[in-house]
C-alpha cells in the first residue's frame, strides 16, 4: 500500500481537475493520514470543493479531531503532493461506531474502499457510468476473493 500512496501525487497531476479522482485521492489520503486507529471513530465521506467532509462517531471525537485538524491537513496535502484540501468538516454521525463490520463480513462499499487509487483513476476514464460501476465492482470482488 505504501507504494500505491506514493504514486498519488503523479496520478493527480496527470488527471488534472477530474473531480472524482481528486475526491478519491483526498479520501485515500485521509485514511493514510488518520491511520487505522481512527477507522472506527471517523470516516471520510466526500470532498466538497476543498473541504473534506468527515463523519465522526460523537462529540468527543469531533473535539479530539478538531484539535488535530492542522496536523491532519498537513499530512493529507503532503500525501497528495499539492494543497487540494484546505478544510476538514467534522460531522457527528453515531452510525460510524456502530456500523463497522465484524471481520469477514465487509459490505461491497467497504471493499471498494480498498480499491487502489490508480484503478479509480482508470475507472474515471470510462464514460458510461453503469460500466464504470461494473468495473469497480469487479475489482472489489477480486480484492475480496484474494483476501479470503
Amino acid at each position: 500500500m505504501d507504494e500505491l500512496i506514493k504514486t498519488l501525487p503523479g496520478i493527480l497531476r496527470s488527471v488534472g481537475n477530474a473531480k472524482e479522482v481528486v475526491e478519491a485521492g483526498a479520501i485515500a489520503a485521509w485514511k493514510r493520514a488518520a491511520g487505522s486507529g481512527l477507522r472506527n471513530h471517523a470516516a471520510p465521506l466526500r470532498l466538497e470543493g476543498k473541504t473534506l467532509v468527515v463523519a465522526v462517531a460523537d462529540a468527543v471525537w469531533q473535539k479530539q479531531l478538531g484539535a488535530m485538524k492542522g496536523q491532519l491537513l498537513f499530512r493529507i496535502n503532503a500525501i497528495l503532493g499539492q494543497p487540494l484540501v484546505s478544510q476538514i468538516d467534522l460531522r457527528i454521525d453515531p452510525r460510524i461506531a456502530k456500523t463497522r463490520p465484524s471481520p469477514g463480513s465487509e459490505t461491497k462499499e467497504q471493499v471498494l474502499d480498498k480499491v487502489p487509487v490508480e484503478l479509480f483513476s482508470a475507472a474515471s476514464a470510462i464514460k458510461d457510468k453503469r460500466l464504470q460501476q461494473v468495473f469497480l465492482n469487479a475489482v472489489a470482488s477480486s480484492i475480496e476473493r484474494l483476501e479470503k
